[in-house]
């Protein structure tokens, strides 16, 4: 028997191993199973070049947990290595230096692992002892024994072993007994094995029998050799990539669309992506792409890796040029990595836009289900921008879809205002907002439905890059002035009057914190408007989704009050007004300009005097001048404020433009329907 000490200068290669990867303790498991694939490809391939005579047809790799004896055993029908083999590549651990290693690499994981060739060490995670049973494919090979117990030390002896090959006896340390649960281990080989390219078996298939579950004589091979990413595109079928969907998400709905990538240069990538339905909560959707190397499973954390808006989108990624232990922060900044997520964009692109090309009927069905994705990318990435515009929708209130281009065109010469500004309605609840469309429809004009979850963020994006271009929702003003084609008249009434009818409406919509604005429209429009401050509620919306600007989100809602002074109800309420208030007005009015006069008197005796120079007695005056108006003020607006009161058709008016809007609600809306009832008796 021989022994010896491992080739490292330091007696602490063990502890560091299992402390620093203590995190990502269960990847022994996936670094095993894939030298025991590696060892069986190897012998594979050897046989097709006939310097290998034996079978391997049917080869397997096999994993096993015995409770008893405390022991995981990973064993292959593969290459199997010499003594001199193990020397080399199991005790010299593929480096020099070690204390140069240790010092640099300790803090970083991935990159002890990845770098120097350690995936077999990565079993002292684990177990307090290991034993590599192994024959070597070679004519008259002597089979061998290698233990170590964690330590340097180490003993290689001779054994009988039939079969080529190699077993991997794990002996469990107590602080990872967990890894002796076969539902456990199972879990870990479907996660990290589900696709590796030799059948792995663990234990038998089970039955139902007597009450329980029983074995039968079957092997439980529990990955799939090969998946359908690594067949060519032309040897499957529409079902074969649903099926693959289905093995890939057992729960999830069926797929929109899909991708076959398949690059062998100047990278090499295979996969399959799928375009999922995508609801307004996108989140839920990440973390769904798998990540493989040669079909070893890296990750499904593809953040950072490929862009963000791709996460959205489910699949797998297969790249040998991906390493396959090495940390994302290694993957963001490595030059194929970067390569492969600029080829995807670009894929995923330019399979939209043959979609588009070849079925627009279809691609049109799916658009609400695709919206969130394009948006998101092309908010994004510029370059996914300018590829998507050529296929990105507009859905309008009746259904119909168009390009970019083609909107334009449509709405050109109706929605221009006269200054030249192409003016896009949109609403964002075409229900809440029915009156409003309506009433943009019988100017003509064209409404999109913009109720996406970034659609706040598009049009921002879209205005930039639309050429004097403006987007309004329908309800952020009346739609004359939304798409002013020429100056509003001036309202019939007297500017007295307009100022006390905004008192009036002011007075009595103080709780919906409302800006009154008298307008004359249509006698046969809405006697009350509300409608909402475009910026404002843009911003708000944007705030939602970025902390940033968590400054808007706190203001509250901002509404315009329009009142109709063409209407004939509001043409009443201000005759009723000058017929009960005239007196006062007049008088209050009156001595208001008095009051004023003599201040502005006074101003301009003082005109140019620096305020030293002003004298007390004018100063004092000034001020009580100020008074003065400002409670003669005060009494005009009480008496405005008190008429209001006395009106009920005032508030009437009021809640009704808050019914249509669907804010009146609790107490008040309960208020709103006693007073109609008195009304109408």
């Amino acid at each position: 028997m021989q022994t010896g000490k491992i080739g490292v200068t330091t007696e602490n290669i063990f502890p560091i191993i299992k402390k620093f990867l203590y995190s990502d303790q269960e990847i022994f498991l996936r670094e095993l199973v894939s030298n025991a694939v590696d060892a069986t490809q190897k012998l594979k391939t050897l046989a097709k070049l006939g310097t290998y005579k034996g079978n391997v047809e049917n080869a397997v790799v096999r994993v096993a947990v015995n409770k008893d004896a405390k022991t995981i055993t990973i064993s292959d029908q593969g290459i199997g290595m010499t003594a001199e083999e193990i020397e080399k590549y199991i005790n010299q651990i593929a480096f020099s230096g070690a204390e140069e290693f240790l010092d640099k690499y300790k803090d970083n994981v991935d990159a002890i692992i990845g770098h120097f060739g350690l995936g077999f060490y990565s079993s002292f995670m684990v177990a307090q002892k290991v034993e590599i049973i192994t024959k070597s494919h070679q004519e008259g090979a002597q089979a061998v024994k290698w233990e170590c117990d964690g330590s340097p030390d180490y003993s290689i002896s001779e054994i009988e072993k039939q079969d080529v090959g190699t077993d991997i006896v794990l002996h469990i340390a107590d602080d990872s007994l967990e890894y002796l649960d076969e539902s456990r281990i199972e879990t870990l080989l479907t996660k990290y094995c589900k696709f590796l390219a030799v059948p792995i078996v663990f234990g038998k298939k089970k039955e139902w029998k007597d009450g329980k579950y029983e074995d039968t004589d079957t092997d439980n091979i529990i990955n799939n050799p090969t998946p359908a990413w690594t067949k060519k595109p032309v040897d499957l079928t529409d079902e074969d990539y649903k099926n693959f969907y289905r093995e890939l998400y057992p729960m999830a709905e069926e797929p929109l669309f899909f991708i076959h990538l398949n690059v062998d240069y100047p990278f090499n990538l295979t996969g399959i992506l799928y375009f999922p339905k995508i609801r307004n909560n996108f989140e839920v959707q990440k973390n769904k792409i798998q990540l493989y190397s040669n079909q070893v499973f890296v990750t499904d954390s593809v953040e950072g890796i490929v862009p963000d808006y791709l996460t959205l989108l489910h699949g797998v990624l297969d790249s040998p040029d991906i390493p396959l232990n090495v940390s994302r922060s290694y993957l963001q900044s490595d030059q194929n990595v970067k390569k492969i997520s600029n080829h995807i964009t670009k894929k995923v692109a330019d399979r939209l836009f043959d979609i588009f090309k070849s079925n627009r009927e279809d691609f049109e069905k799916k658009w609400d289900d695709l919206k969130l994705f394009i948006t998101y990318g092309m908010l994004s990435d510029e370059k996914f921008y300018e590829r998507s515009e050529k296929f990105a929708l507009f859905k309008n209130t009746d259904g119909k879809y168009f390009t970019f281009d083609e909107y334009k065109t449509l709405i050109q010469e109706s929605q221009t205002d006269k200054n030249g500004t192409l003016v896009y309605l949109y609403t964002t609840d075409p229900q809440a907002q029915y009156s409003y469309i309506q009433k943009a429809k019988n100017k003509g004009y064209d409404v999109l439905v913009l109720d996406g979850h970034l659609d706040a963020h598009l049009i921002g994006q879209l205005e930039q890059k639309f050429e004097k271009t403006h987007f309004a929702r329908v309800d952020s003003d009346i739609i004359e002035k939304i798409i002013l084609k020429e100056d509003l008249e001036q309202s019939n009434l007297s500017a007295a009057d307009v100022q006390d009818l905004t008192t009036i409406f002011e007075t009595e919509g103080q709780q919906a914190q409302f800006t009154v604005q008298c307008e004359k429209l249509s006698a046969t429009e809405m006697p009350i408007v509300i409608t909402q401050s475009e910026f404002m509620r843009r911003m708000k919306d944007m705030a939602h989704l970025n902390p940033g600007m968590s400054f808007y989100s706190q203001l509250p809602d901002s509404f315009n009050l329009i009142v109709n002074t063409a209407h004939p109800i509001i043409e009443k309420i201000n005759a009723d007004k000058n017929s009960e208030l005239q007196a006062t007005l007049q008088d209050l009015t009156a001595k208001i300009t008095a009051a004023q006069d003599e201040k502005t008197a006074m101003t301009k005796a003082n005109e140019g005097k620096k305020d030293e120079e002003i004298p007390s007695a004018d100063k004092e005056k000034t001020a009580d001048l100020d008074k003065t108006i400002a409670n003669l003020e005060g009494e005009k607006r009480s008496a405005l404020k008190q008429y209001a009161g006395s009106h009920a058709v005032v508030k009437q008016l009021i809640d009704l433009a808050l019914i249509s809007n669907n804010m009146l609600k609790g107490e008040d809306l309960e208020k709103f329907v006693h007073r109609s009832v008195k009304l109408i008796q």
